[in-house]
């Protein structure tokens, strides 16, 4: 029996959420997060290993790149769900890397790396609140995620109007851990002793980063359904006056504004994404990437913070689990651009030039 487009394009989403089951427990505990928090490196190589095995680090590259081709679609569901389970893994950081390294040709760091043999992690933050790479030969590197985990980094660094691209392998780069349990690494960016990939990743840097926005928008999107869902879990269960919590009108509505802003943000990112799979580029890409990171971020933090007073004192002791979720959403909400950075971001990209 034939089927549409649409229907495939469907089972290929519903198959990318489904096989991320091989690393998350069935029950949705978070029972692993919790022993990899405050830890160095703060990943399980073993997970590593099985995420490079499926396919999901080289899920957006060619197939003649060694990866397997599907869409930003397919790369936003599997990252919603990676978000549901709170994975630490930097998978969205690893595929900006995998996006570079196979503009650059270069194999010798890019087949490990998809196999999921190596971390290799791009240095190009120089500054807070940043979606460009500068290039600045003298600048550290900073808020590179889960740095300690990683066997090598990709530095750009801008050469004669270029943004020329070196590996650097073995390096130790300062740490400092974060709220969620992980940790940011700094980096000197120093060239001296490091290897030259590729003359010129410009284009392939700017994409790779706007796919990583919107990954992270994605991811958000995941966290906060899972934090909602929670939610509402425990004002069915809790009672209080002899009834449910979720009975009383004051608490429903909460309920329902958050829940607005969760279908919001779905529509931004699948929208966006099906809109990058069409074809979308340029200034129209960067709208649509930034419109979906901003209401993300925004919404993430207002429903993980509301889902722990809505839980009451629990919600706010280490060990119950929605606590997890706003200390994660904390730290994740400005990775690839702040809400503020992407509303000017998306001003800039849709204004219109003024009528002689």
């Amino acid at each position: 029996m034939s089927t549409s487009p649409a229907e495939d394009r469907a089972e290929s989403l519903r198959m990318i959420r489904d096989s991320v089951a091989a690393i998350v427990p069935s029950d949705g505990g978070l029972g692993r997060v919790r022993g990899l928090r405050f830890t160095l490196p703060g990943i399980d190589p073993a997970v590593w290993r099985s995420i490079g095995e499926m396919g999901w680090i080289g899920l957006r590259l060619p197939e003649g790149d060694g990866g397997i081709g599907l869409g930003m679609s397919e790369a936003c569901a599997l990252y919603e769900e990676l978000g549901r389970a709170l994975v630490p893994e930097p998978l969205i950081d690893a595929s900006l890397s995998a996006r570079l390294l196979a503009a650059s040709g270069d194999d010798g760091l890019l087949a490990p790396l998809l196999a999921g043999e190596s971390l290799v992690l791009t240095a190009w933050q120089e500054s807070a609140d940043s979606l460009e790479a500068p290039g600045d030969a003298g600048a550290t590197r900073l808020f590179i995620p889960m740095a300690a985990a990683a066997q090598a980094f990709l530095l750009p660094v801008r050469e004669a109007g270029e943004l020329a691209l070196y590996a650097i392998e073995g390096a130790r780069p300062a740490v400092l851990k974060t709220q969620d349990g992980g940790h940011f690494g700094s980096l000197a960016a120093d060239t001296g002793g490091a290897r030259r990939v590729a003359h010129d990743v410009a284009e392939a840097m700017e994409l790779a980063l706007d796919e990583a926005a919107l990954g992270t928008a994605a991811y958000l999107l995941g966290l906060m359904e899972r934090c909602f869902e929670m939610t509402l879990d425990y004002l069915r269960q809790r009672q209080q006056f002899g009834k449910a919590l979720g009975s009383f009108q004051a608490l429903q509505h909460r309920a329902t504004d958050l829940k607005i802003q969760i279908v919001l943000t779905r529509a931004s990112v699948e929208g966006a994404a099906a809109d990058l799979d069409a074809g979308a580029d340029g200034d129209a890409r960067r709208a649509l990437v930034s419109r979906a990171k901003a209401r993300a971020a925004d919404a993430a933090l207002r429903v993980t913070r509301e889902a722990v007073q809505l839980h009451g004192a629990i919600g706010y002791t280490d060990e119950f689990d929605i606590g997890l979720f706003l200390r994660r959403a904390m730290v994740v909400a400005n990775r690839f651009g702040s809400s503020a950075l992407h509303r000017g971001r998306y001003m800039r990209c849709v204004a219109q030039p003024a009528s002689g």
